[in-house]
């Protein structure tokens, strides 16, 4: 099943672009090699817009946003960190909006949504289960009595006289 979505940016400085990612925004990475930075981004969500052929993006277009719960903070500490913002933060609606630049002429926006997020990246226990108080027994007992039940489980069964 899907667990999470891969975003990339093309960019004609994708070096300082890296950088950026990591020094300016401090998106955690993983160091796959010869420069190469995987981001990790700590949750997602996705969106479905009508494509618009007078003011909006055509059909087949993607657009990667970042999102945040407190927008004038995220920009006045990204500015201390030498980001260049495009606009002033508006209402749209859907969220608290702005956008910036990075390296390679690549601009983004940035919100803070008004919309509920649900919160965590993990789904929910359902509600039909409900957990049974755990045995408090050392390590040793358990796995003992895991070996029993398996081992009881081969033994073939016998039938009566």
């Amino acid at each position: 099943m899907i667990r999470g979505i891969h975003a990339m940016f093309y960019s004609s400085e994708p070096e300082a672009l890296r950088a950026f990612l990591r020094d300016k925004l401090e998106l955690p990475f993983t160091d796959i090699g010869e420069g190469w930075l995987i981001f990790d981004v700590p949750e997602a969500d996705m969106g479905c817009h009508p494509a618009a052929s007078a003011d909006g993006a055509p059909s087949g277009t993607h657009d990667v946003s970042f999102y945040c719960d407190d927008v004038r903070a995220t920009v006045a500490e990204l500015r201390s960190r030498g980001v260049e913002f495009l606009d002033e933060i508006t209402d749209r609606g859907f969220g608290l909006v702005t956008r910036f630049k990075m390296p390679g002429e690549v601009i983004v926006l940035l919100y803070q949504p008004l919309y509920p997020k649900r919160m965590g990246s993990r789904p929910k226990a359902s509600p039909r289960k409900k957990a049974s108080p755990r045995k408090k027994t050392t390590a040793p007992r358990r796995k003992a009595a895991r070996k029993k039940a398996a081992s009881a489980r081969k033994q073939p069964k016998r039938r009566g006289r």
